[in-house]
């Protein structure tokens, strides 16, 4: 396939087409709870999809847009396209590439895209002189599947942090997954089993903010499909086993400027610059608000609770993972970084990080300073300490979130004006659901009881 109206990435990517035998394309976005739709076209509409991009409905998209304003456009990011590691065989190859969302009555980005959302923040960042690093360590489980394919909570294993075959049983199951991710791209740091039965980690390098979130929702996917293969099912809910450690997403993050880390300062204590002192202030003053976007379910407060190394605590720390915010050892200046622990594996990534910068970059353009480092070990704290320390604790549940999120206008205009309106009344109707459920918990407390 050959074409004048083409970029030579655009061109590059129909020769691979070919010389992959790709027979299908799945057009990738996320809606704004994060959850990734795709538009499957045949592969030789590839050059159209470029040229003129792809119509699709948007009304029946999570908090996109009314019917009567429903027709959208999806423009493939060709930096994206990538061969689907389970669709590669005999039969024909599949694809993906990401997309932006088109709005067709202004043919201008549909504000409502959450990618869009993070591109913005990622253009302020620009505009200060910035460019943003993220690294996140998504954390998951794996369930047997029960003989109708439904999803158990019977883990795939025995082990613990960092055990091995034969209590590590899924550790073919990683490689498999590894070798997926590789082969769509990814630099793979480290594979491990994590602290509960049948939950994992697979860590990958950093990469500009909005590489990374486009890495994270392929990750989810790639780990999903291919546990599946196994006959298993891989959740990013962050607490699907009560009384246990739940799933977190910890994500580093640091600002270069003109080539060189700009959170870096060899003179400080924690060697930490003036600026990632004031892009930590940030984070920790916004920080109640950014848990609606970072934690956004019901079950994402089952995680944040004390006693279960999920960090609740308004604080931050250079020596203890307590704290809501950490700053890691660094080997090298380029590796300065802080590293933010309260996210959770189930948000929308475009959203979260766009959360995240917006609060850290608010921390820089009003100078905040951050507090001193908690280097106690909080969870033993009693309420009196933490009051003598000024420790204030998240949002308990998704509800008290949600309404920091309506009083925070830094998080809140982050969002941009469709999503933010959207996103919170999609989430008060989930608190609402919940609220009038009734639980198995308390049926079994109170059915006989009383």
């Amino acid at each position: 396939m050959t074409s004048g109206n083409l970029t030579a990435t655009e061109q590059g990517v129909l020769d691979e087409i070919d010389d992959e035998g790709v027979d299908f394309l799945r057009l990738q976005f996320t809606d704004i709870l994060g959850t990734v739709k795709n538009v499957a076209i045949p592969a030789r509409q590839a050059e159209k999809a470029f040229t003129d991009g792809i119509y699709f409905d948007g009304s029946s998209i999570e908090g996109f847009v009314r019917i009567q304003e429903s027709d959208m456009r999806l423009k493939p990011d060709p930096e994206t396209f990538e061969v689907l590691p389970w669709r590669n065989d005999e039969n024909g190859a599949a694809a993906r590439m990401i997309c932006d969302i088109i709005n067709t009555s202004t043919d201008e980005p549909f504000e409502g895209d959450p990618r869009y959302v993070l591109q913005q923040a990622i253009e302020r960042a620009e505009e200060m002189g910035y460019e943003v690093n993220f690294a996140p360590e998504p954390e998951f489980f794996m369930f047997e599947e029960d003989e109708d394919g439904r999803a158990t909570t019977k883990t795939a294993d025995t082990g613990g942090y960092f055990d091995v075959a034969p209590k590590d049983l899924a550790s073919d199951v990683r490689r498999d997954i590894i070798y997926g991710l590789e082969s769509m791209g990814f630099e793979i740091e480290a594979s491990h089993h994590e602290v509960a039965e049948g939950q994992y980690e697979i860590n990958f390098e950093y990469d500009d903010a909005l590489a990374t979130a486009d890495n994270v929702a392929t990750f989810r996917m790639v780990v999903r499909a291919i546990a599946a293969q196994h006959d298993l099912h891989a959740t990013f809910m962050p607490k699907p086993i009560p009384r246990i450690n739940g799933s977190g997403m910890h994500t580093h993050m640091s600002l270069m400027e003109d080539g060189e880390n700009a959170f870096h300062d060899e003179d400080d204590e924690f060697n930490l610059s003036d600026v990632a002192h004031s892009y930590l202030a940030g984070v920790l003053e916004h920080a109640p608000a950014i848990t609606a976007v970072s934690n956004p379910t019901v079950n994402s407060y089952k995680r944040l609770v004390p006693g279960y190394e999920a960090p609740v605590y308004v604080a931050w720390s250079d020596r203890n993972r307590s704290a809501l915010i950490r700053k890691p050892a660094a080997r090298i200046p380029a590796a300065s970084r802080i590293e933010a622990r309260f996210p959770d594996p189930s948000c929308n990534p475009y959203l979260a990080f766009a959360a995240l910068i917006q609060a850290g970059l608010d921390g820089i353009e009003n100078d905040l300073e951050a507090p001193d480092p908690i280097r106690e070990n909080i969870y033993e704290f009693d309420e009196e300490k933490r009051e003598e320390y000024g420790i204030e604790t998240l949002p308990t549940n998704l509800g008290e979130a949600i309404e920091a999120l309506e009083e925070d206008e830094v998080v809140y205009d982050a969002l941009g004006e469709h999503v933010g309106p959207k996103f919170v009344e999609a989430k008060s109707q989930e608190f609402e659901d919940y609220l009038v459920d009734v639980s198995q918990w308390e049926l079994d407390r109170y059915l006989e009881t009383f």
